[in-house]
């Protein structure tokens, strides 16, 4: 009998790669601490040099359960038809930045609150921990590289 995903490989990504992946979507969900009860919440973001920047309403609960807690960040993209598609996590200390001159550098990213927000801050969430993977049929080309039946990358025979 075939499985749904027998003819999928599932490749587990480096850092670099998490991190460009990360550059590729507008929108993620950081996971938080909420009255000791996990929370996600869906967030625009911006990445930095060694931190994710999340605008937030000013007051806010992520913004109140980010001081200094270690929180997780995730991204993805899939085509649920196909069972295609990859995700990312990133695992880190977090920190509320909400003075004016830090505010008005990050807002230099041109990243929005979402939802959109009269007063905000930030939450910065150091990359400190980042995984990801990737889940691909191995008929489909993975990064422009053909993949045959076995997995292995197509090559060309000398002419």
């Amino acid at each position: 009998m075939d499985t749904p995903y027998e003819d999928h490989d599932v490749e587990v990504l480096d850092e670099a790669h998490c991190l460009a992946l990360l550059r590729t979507v507008p929108l993620g969900r950081i996971a938080f601490t909420e009255g000791a009860l996990p929370a996600v919440q869906p967030v625009a973001f911006a990445v930095g040099a060694g931190e994710l920047f999340i605008p937030t309403r000013t007051g806010s609960k992520v913004a109140a359960a980010s001081r200094g807690a270690v929180v997780a960040f995730e991204v993805d993209d899939f085509d649920a038809g196909a069972l295609t598609g990859w995700n990312v996590t990133v695992i880190g200390a977090s920190r509320v930045i909400s003075d004016p001159a830090g505010v008005r550098r990050l807002d230099e990213f041109g990243v929005k609150p979402w939802p959109p927000a009269d007063a905000h801050c930030y939450i910065g969430i150091q990359t400190q921990l980042v995984r990801g993977r990737r889940i691909s049929r191995r008929s489909t080309p993975v990064d422009g590289v053909p993949v045959a039946p076995n997995g292995a990358p197509h090559t060309a025979l000398p002419a």
